[in-house]
């Protein structure tokens, strides 16, 4: 008796959990209004970034600094890059879901830059992610390389997409997700 009824409180609690995750994935793989997604695309710098990350300025502070204040450096630029990074995986999430929401366009070429774009924005943001992980390895270890030059490409590839996507579905309003001179 006693074993029924834990058994029937364990599958009631498991069922209660797969309904609540359930309903959380069906609401956040919702599309939204796009009116709404464009104004939570926040520009990146991107040369801003590209100078965060070049190999070649991490190279002239370790020459020109003490071994104290370059770790002290190093860590303030590995924060500005991390922000950076969440930037850009946020980004790329808002611009999954604006495509999720494309796709379902009578228009044949709007349905081929839209699944261009989630495609490009699912890989920008597991790279984004992993790109976090060495940040945050090389916050600990400043003298462990941390790459994040191949995810900036992603991104200005993201750019693109999302640029050709707002052009073919809204040709007034210009999508862009980098800001300053490209």
């Amino acid at each position: 008796m006693t074993m029924t009824l834990v058994t029937l409180i364990v599958v009631a609690a498991v069922l209660t959990l797969a309904l609540t995750l359930g309903l959380a994935v069906s609401r956040a793989l919702r599309p939204a209004a796009s009116t709404k997604l464009e104004g939570q695309i926040q520009p990146i710098d991107v040369a801003g970034f590209r100078n965060l990350v070049d190999p070649a300025e991490d190279e002239y502070l370790r020459r020109h600094l003490s071994p104290a204040d370059f770790r002290v450096t190093q860590r303030s630029r590995l924060r500005a890059r991390a922000a950076y990074v969440r930037v850009a995986g946020s980004n790329a999430a808002v611009l999954i879901r604006m495509g999720q929401a494309a796709l379902a366009s009578n228009n044949a070429q709007v349905r081929e830059a839209a699944l261009r774009l989630v495609n490009d924005a699912l890989l920008l943001r597991r790279n984004a992610a992993f790109a976090l992980l060495r940040i945050y390895a090389a916050m600990a270890w400043p003298n462990y390389a941390s790459a994040s030059a191949g995810l900036i490409d992603r991104y200005e590839r993201l750019n693109s997409s999302a640029m050709l996507l707002g052009r073919l579905c809204n040709p007034a309003v210009p999508l862009r997700v980098a800001a300053g001179p490209e």
